[in-house]
């Protein structure tokens, strides 16, 4: 008599005629609907049945606990889904704040740069120097909520801003 291991693993061989890649296609369809049930579980039914074994010795499923695990693997992949989804959300957030900053900076970078323009022009031509604010004027400009009839330069208003923290 023959005798096995405790352990049997035995293989099936489906060659590519029309028959057998049909008899795989519909194993791999019933068990993409069955996720429960493994191959080696299909074929184990298959054989009970083919060799007319009744109901009774054959093995219990073990559905219940197959069934929780996808029942949990689907759950994590939802959670998964929704953690990408905020992090996406998350990160376009960040990204357009960002880039307001950059613009802003980029905004004072050639503002600060017209300042210096402004200054050397006013070093090197004293009549200019008389007609630019000073910082006290700057202050009192950005201190009275009130417009003030003179007309003020929009990029020294601007900075008049920053020159309060200095």
């Amino acid at each position: 008599m023959f005798q096995w291991s405790k352990k049997v693993v035995k293989s099936v061989t489906f060659n590519p005629d029309i028959a057998d890649e049909s008899l795989l296609a519909q194993v791999e369809s019933y068990l993409e609907s069955q996720p429960d049930k493994t191959f080696s579980d299909l074929c184990k039914d298959a054989l009970w049945q083919a060799v007319c074994v009744p109901e009774s010795p054959r093995p219990a499923p073990k559905a219940p606990e197959s069934a929780n695990i996808t029942k949990i693997e689907q759950q994590i992949g939802e959670l998964q889904r929704q953690v990408v989804g905020l992090e996406e959300r998350f990160f376009a957030k960040e990204s357009n704040r960002i880039q307001v900053m950059e613009s802003q900076i980029m905004q004072l970078t050639q503002q600060v740069a017209q300042l210096a323009i402004m200054l050397n022009q006013s070093a090197s031509n004293p009549s200019v120097a008389s007609k630019l604010p000073t910082v006290d004027q700057i202050n009192n400009a950005t201190s009275t909520p009130e417009p003030t009839p003179q007309e003020v330069d929009p990029v020294i208003s601007r900075l008049s801003q920053f020159l309060d923290d200095f």
